[in-house]
């Protein structure tokens, strides 16, 4: 355990010092204050008509009955396709890569999910939009997936006004077949978010992940964690890089899961020209 905080407080420490770093070396290609506060909150909007290529890396410290790490990097493209009527069709996918030691030390690839959201136009400050979302069984390992195809639908409303850009995201997905000899599924995911802009870049943002797990004895059924943190927009090589490091600590949690959630987010962003 003193090994793995070890490590995680070494990439926390390193994350902190190079980011003032990239952000000055990114400054020869600063965009203007307007543009890089559309930007950034496009880059947060999970329903902006930009495409990014989120890597989401996650430090989950306090994992299993050792208190171990848990590593997951979500690899999360996002595609906006064009509709009639100035709609748009937002097409996620998320695929985690994962190492963690417990129940046994696994590592590769976890349940792949799909999601699409068809968004109607803006109204005012508001954006609306709703679809379906798929769950794979593409899990390198048992342990590493749910080892059921689930499906349900999915909401996420945004509201975006100054410096300002907030919202939630809601879906439940209900397992229908695959493995016949793992539990059904029934979860719920839960994202706010909120983005404040600072000068030069710069933001305050916090993107809690809750979850419930219907099926789950009471007490493992909700995972609720709380905190937020800091990012920047840097221009690196002209391409726009959305970076973002957050703190959460998981108030209410399934046992042997994290009690600390380190997030770094680098974010590639390729905004039309």
């Amino acid at each position: 355990m003193r090994r793995n905080r070890n490590f995680l407080l070494a990439i926390i420490l390193t994350v902190i010092l190079a980011l003032p770093k990239v952000a000055m070396a990114g400054e020869e290609g600063e965009l203007s204050e307007s543009k890089t506060d559309k930007l950034i909150q496009d880059a947060q909007n999970p329903i902006a008509n930009l495409v990014s290529v989120p890597f989401q890396n996650n430090f989950n410290l306090g994992f299993g009955p050792k208190d171990d790490l848990q590593y997951v990097m979500n690899l999360q493209p996002v595609m906006p396709i064009h509709l009639p009527e100035d709609w748009i069709l937002i097409v996620r996918h998320i695929l985690p890569i994962m190492s963690q030691p417990w129940p046994l030390a696994r590592g590769g690839i976890g349940d792949l999910t799909t999601e699409t959201f068809v968004t109607t136009p803006q109204f005012g400050p508001y954006m609306f939009g709703i679809g379906p979302a798929i769950e794979f069984p593409t899990a390198s390992y048992e342990e590493l997936g749910g080892g059921k195809f689930a499906a349900g639908p999915g909401l996420v409303a945004v509201y975006m006004k100054g410096k300002i850009m907030g919202g939630a995201l809601l879906n439940n997905l209900w397992s229908f077949t695959g493995n016949p000899k793992r539990d059904d599924l029934s979860v719920m995911t839960f994202q706010p978010f909120v983005c404040y802009n600072l000068p030069k870049g710069w933001y305050l943002s916090s993107a809690p992940i809750m979850t419930a797990n219907w099926y789950a004895d009471k007490k493992d059924r909700w995972t609720l964690p709380l905190g937020g943190g800091l990012g920047k927009l840097v221009i690196l090589d002209k391409m726009p890089v959305n970076i973002t490091v957050q703190g959460l600590y998981n108030v209410i949690k399934p046992s042997y899961q994290a009690d600390w959630d380190i997030r770094l987010n680098i974010q590639l962003l390729f905004p039309e020209k």
